[in-house]
């Protein structure tokens, strides 16, 4: 069987401007080739075990050749898989997603287009910059800047986009930004003409020189690729309309390493707080399964009036433990319910079960020594594997009988191997640990041999400890809150802006 391509525009870099209908293929996809431009937060969005073909081109280096790229297509479909050619902003937008589509024709291979946001727009949105405004322009011209042979200067009809009117967008034209200039200039645009580049937009990265047309080459030295440089009166309204970099997290580049299932819980925060957050988590959850201690334990659970949970997975993995058997909330009748901390108890709670017991130190040290100052008769210990036994020395000490049941194991996840050349680059602000068991298995799957130079953003004094024997800086929260974490990051924010 002859499988399909999907062209799928995947925006300029912020994963939020990822299209709904692109965000679904690539669940669905059984390879993906993408370039080289396409925002880690994108490429986070594919499923662990989807196969990458990495065919990026970046200046002045193209390893795989434009015509190698549509054989791949072609090859892939023939296989009867499902391919997504990820491309950076529009595929139609000097994207050359034309010309990826002609063999795909020519073999008889069924394919979808999939448009995505383009930095021809975004990125000037994410700099103030509206590309149109009533009170100053009713037009736009999208240019590209990249000429043909690196040698020449670009192919451009500078007198047409002059007596055109309107805003100009130059796609690629960072090396070629002088005669970009020199040719408006000459074809009798106003040197004083507002001007301005962008680069890196829509990242935690991106920075703007707003300028006039005859001075802007000179001001933009040092700027490189990808860019965006935007020519007209609208240049002028960037520092009115300014919004990203006045988020409170803006400029913030945060590693999230929670298992994916808990993602969310931490990075959409973050995210509304103007931080770009990259998913790479090092961690996932395996259920241990069969389990048959936790089949004697359901069996006799009326020998217990306390049960424990020390982790939102738990709770998951013991809720499809009870659907498995045919079991169901009524089986806990009577029994009373402790919960390390407020994300545990959100969980049960969402399940409509009300917590008996949070303590006031979100770690299982405290969790034991409240839970023996309620005179529990016999507890149950639902959690992972090998789990803290700061909980179970209080319960010895106090001579409570518990059963101490694991509910899961966790093992490291190939997905956060990535991180590593963000971190060797300096790309990282911060890396964001929920548990020392995302430490281990970070510094496990990254294959760094030190954590010097990181800068660890961790939720507990148990997890710092474990951040800080790896040699990381740490900084952690108050509390052991993702709401904690997100005020304990807006404060080292803010005191590096000061």
């Amino acid at each position: 069987m002859t499988g399909k391509v999907f062209l799928v525009g995947a925006g300029p870099s912020d994963g939020g401007l990822m299209t709904l209908k692109g965000y679904h293929l690539l669940q669905q996809a059984d390879v993906v080739v993408h370039d080289a431009l396409i925002g880690p937060e994108v490429l986070g969005m594919i499923p662990p075990g989807t196969r990458r073909i990495d065919v990026g081109k970046r200046a002045g280096s193209h390893p795989i050749p434009q015509q190698r790229i549509n054989e791949i297509l072609v090859e892939e479909a023939q296989k009867g898989l499902r391919v997504v050619r990820l491309k950076g902003g529009d595929p139609f937008l000097f994207g050359r997603g034309g010309e990826e589509l002609e063999l795909l024709v020519q073999n008889q291979i069924p394919f979808e287009v999939v448009p995505g946001v383009t930095s021809a727009l975004a990125v000037p949105a994410y700099g103030g910059i509206p590309v149109t405004h009533r009170d100053y322009v009713s037009a736009v011209h999208l240019i590209t800047g990249h000429a043909q042979h690196s040698t020449r200067e670009p192919d451009i009809n500078y007198r047409a986009l002059v007596q055109a009117g309107g805003t100009l967008v130059f796609l690629m034209g960072v090396g070629t930004l002088p005669a970009i200039c020199k040719g408006l200039l000459e074809a009798g645009m106003d040197p004083t003409t507002p001007a301005a580049i962008l680069e890196r937009g829509t990242t935690a990265r991106q920075r703007k020189c707003v300028s006039t047309l005859i001075q802007l080459p000179q001001e933009a030295k040092g700027f490189s690729p990808p860019s965006v440089i935007v020519v007209g009166e609208v240049c002028a309204l960037a520092k009115r309309f300014s919004w990203a970099e006045k988020r409170p997290l803006a400029g913030v580049r945060v590693a999230v390493t929670r298992p994916r299932e808990r993602m969310s819980a931490l990075a959409t925060p973050l995210r509304e707080l103007g931080a770009e957050v990259l998913e790479f988590p090092a961690i996932r959850l395996r259920s241990i399964s069969p389990n048959p201690k936790l089949d004697d334990i359901l069996e006799r659970l009326k020998e217990y009036d306390w049960v424990v949970f020390t982790s939102p997975g738990g709770v998951s993995c013991f809720w499809k433990a009870l659907q498995v058997r045919r079991m169901d909330v009524r089986c806990l009748y009577g029994l009373r319910l402790a919960a390390i901390g407020s994300s545990t108890a959100r969980v049960l709670e969402e399940r409509g079960l009300l917590v008996d017991l949070v303590p006031s130190s979100y770690c299982a040290d405290a969790l034991g020594r409240e839970l023996v100052g309620q005179n529990p008769r016999k507890v149950l210990i639902l959690r992972a594997k090998n789990g803290s036994v700061d909980l179970t020395d209080r319960l010895k000490e106090a001579g409570i009988p518990y059963d101490d049941t694991a509910l899961y194991d966790t093992e490291f996840s190939p997905e956060v191997g990535r991180v590593r050349d963000l971190i060797k680059n300096g790309e990282l602000d911060y890396v964001a640990f929920t548990s020392s068991s995302t430490v281990h298995s970070f510094m496990r799957g990254s294959g760094l041999k030190s954590g010097q130079g990181i800068h660890a953003l961790c939720i507990g004094q148990s997890t710092g400890k474990t951040a800080r024997s790896y040699g990381m800086e740490t900084f952690v929260a108050p509390e052991a809150t993702m709401e904690a974490m997100c005020t304990l990051l807006l404060e080292l924010h803010e005191k590096e802006r000061c």
